[in-house]
């Protein structure tokens, strides 16, 4: 059982980052994680999912759902929250006939995606968005439609272990993103990907790039690279919602146990790509070391930092500009887009928002 003022505590920038303005209003009726009874966290999100749907706003809804199975699925509860998160998005779908499912079956598990503007004759470029460890590709469905408006083919999926992600995460997670990218060869042009990845699978961007020339760039928020797997001292501070995911994902319990994730300098110096990192300076869960070896090591760096807590929840209108800005720079796009994106992250800027 989860600790509710924890998950209370660590749902906001979530909440906020999904534009679900109601959260607050929701955590003051939750009183316990007990199971689906009323008061209870999977509960009462689920039902402002069900006024959200019954409102016709099916993204909305799946959100809430999302929120329901935060920060993992453990039990009948929070696996009928995932279910009706994926439907309310398959149910959204049908109004973007170009927005498809796609299930890759590996030796290990599958792997469940939702795609756009794939096509054998005409490839674009393509952009692949994962959320963290405790998010699912419902939450980022609607990167499908801004992705086209950026000229690019676009895939969401999830971290191993997270979601509908049914492979273990291990050292070696990182191929599933070529295993993707392979997948898709003959309807985008993968030659050309870049990556947006937040929190852990920031790193699984990462480790892929050092690995997959095909990789152009790499955008994420708060990744661990190395001492959030090698201080032993930074781990037994980690909130219990992180370290209880990563057992949940791993497997190793308690965690850490295991050993090869964290990324080297000669790795990081082989990087020849842009990386977009934006860091929070109060970060509980990810060290500001991380971003000292990043300063160290990686040429083409380019580096957000925001006086908050992980995920900067005061400021996430200022990172979702800064993330696109970073993309369009990565890509080599200019024009009347990237000026208006400039202009609204300055006017964020001055809001604190």
């Amino acid at each position: 059982m989860n600790d509710v003022s924890e998950l209370k505590a660590y749902i906001e920038a979530h909440a906020r980052g999904q534009r679900v303005d109601d959260f607050r209003d929701v955590l003051r009726r939750i009183e316990s994680d007990h199971g689906a009874e009323p008061g209870s966290w999977v509960a009462e999100w689920c039902r402002s999912a069900e006024n959200a749907e019954q409102a016709g706003d099916l993204l909305g809804a799946a959100r809430r759902y999302a929120l329901a199975r935060f920060p993992f699925v453990d039990g009948p509860a929070r696996q009928d929250a995932l279910n009706r998160a994926v439907a309310a998005v398959d149910r959204w779908c049908v109004a973007y006939p170009e927005i498809q499912p796609l299930e890759i079956k590996l030796d290990d598990g599958r792997v469940r995606c939702w795609t756009a503007g794939l096509s054998v004759t005409e490839r674009k470029p393509l952009l692949v968005f994962l959320g963290g460890n405790v998010t699912v590709k419902e939450q980022w469905a609607p990167m499908l439609v801004h992705a086209r408006r950026l000229g690019m083919a676009a895939v969401v999926t999830e971290m191993p272990s997270c979601g509908e992600n049914t492979l273990p995460y291990t050292p070696d997670s990182w191929r599933m993103l070529s295993v993707l990218l392979d997948e898709l060869a003959d309807r985008a042009d993968v030659s050309r990907t870049h990556l947006t990845a937040l929190s852990l699978s920031g790193h699984l961007a990462l480790r892929c790039a050092v690995e997959d020339q095909r990789i152009r760039g790499v955008v994420t928020v708060g990744a661990p690279v190395r001492s959030f797997f090698t201080d032993a001292d930074w781990q037994a501070k980690l909130p219990r919602i992180t370290t209880d995911s990563l057992v949940h994902m791993t497997g190793a319990d308690p965690w850490p146990g295991v050993g090869g994730w964290e990324l080297t300098d000669e790795q990081l110096r082989s990087l020849d790509i842009p990386l977009a990192y934006s860091a929070s300076l109060r970060d509980e869960i990810i060290p500001y070391d991380e971003v000292r070896v990043l300063k160290r090591n990686v040429r083409n760096l380019a580096l957000l930092e925001h006086d908050d807590v992980h995920a900067a929840p005061g400021h996430v209108r200022q990172t979702q500009l800064w993330t696109t800005l970073q993309l369009l720079r990565a890509r080599g796009v200019r024009g009347p887009q990237v000026l208006v994106l400039r202009l609204m992250l300055a006017l964020a800027g001055r809001r604190g928002a």
